[in-house]
């Protein structure tokens, strides 16, 4: 029971400090990462935040992911509802500062997808199942038979031409976090020797055991 909620705490603590790396990135207003991009896109058409927006288009990826067959996990649920509470909390607390100068929007960028490689270490290594867009590029890959290269770069693409178009914010942020947030996730992953292939993840059927095991239903 100790050692599960450790992991959980990590889980939870990673989707925090990912939260952490985008808001400072949104806050370098140099424009948004691709999902952010259409996050916010959709924000303004539904006229809510863009964390909500957040958990909206997670919970259609998680129906699709179902629909498909994939294994959702406790992670994966809570992925979607906390990256975007979290994201409206210290959004709304103005808990990060909005930056003004130009060279230090520059330099916060790398830093934020930096915090966000950290966070993506912490909630795969807590092994509870693959994030909602995760879930979408695997299930691409299997139907596409294409590499992972290609289909992550056709969905970032996409989702940051219709978040355009939907009025999400564009800039040379954008193109900064789009060539860099895999290498900057990768840096984060080969410093503290993490083979996030090498983790056994949990669905929630095991969950559903572990409770019954627990209270010996």
């Amino acid at each position: 029971m100790q050692k599960m909620m450790k992991r959980y705490f990590k889980l939870i603590l990673g989707f925090f400090i990912f939260a952490i790396g985008i808001v400072i990135t949104i806050n370098a207003n140099l424009g948004y990462a691709p999902w952010d991009v259409f996050h916010q896109g959709v924000g303004n058409i539904l006229n809510i935040k863009i964390g909500t927006a957040n958990i909206l288009v997670g919970l259609i990826m998680i129906i699709v992911g179902v629909l498909n067959g994939k294994k959702i996990g406790i992670g994966s649920i809570l992925n979607m509802l906390l990256i975007g509470a979290f994201i409206n909390i210290i959004m709304s607390n103005n808990l990060i500062p909005i930056f003004l100068n130009t060279y230090i929007r520059l330099i916060t960028i790398p830093i934020g997808m930096i915090i966000m490689g950290f966070g993506t270490f912490l909630y795969i290594d807590a092994g509870f199942g693959a994030g909602p867009r995760d879930s979408l590029m695997i299930i691409l890959i299997e139907k596409t038979n294409k590499s992972v290269s290609f289909i992550r770069n056709a969905i970032e693409i996409t989702v940051l031409v219709m978040g355009y178009l939907l009025g999400g914010p564009v800039g040379i942020g954008t193109v900064i976090i789009s060539l860099g947030l895999g290498f900057a996730i990768e840096f984060v992953f080969k410093i503290l020797k993490f083979d996030p292939k090498a983790v056994v993840h949990r669905g929630l059927n095991d969950e559903i055991e572990g409770v019954k095991s627990l209270f010996k239903i």
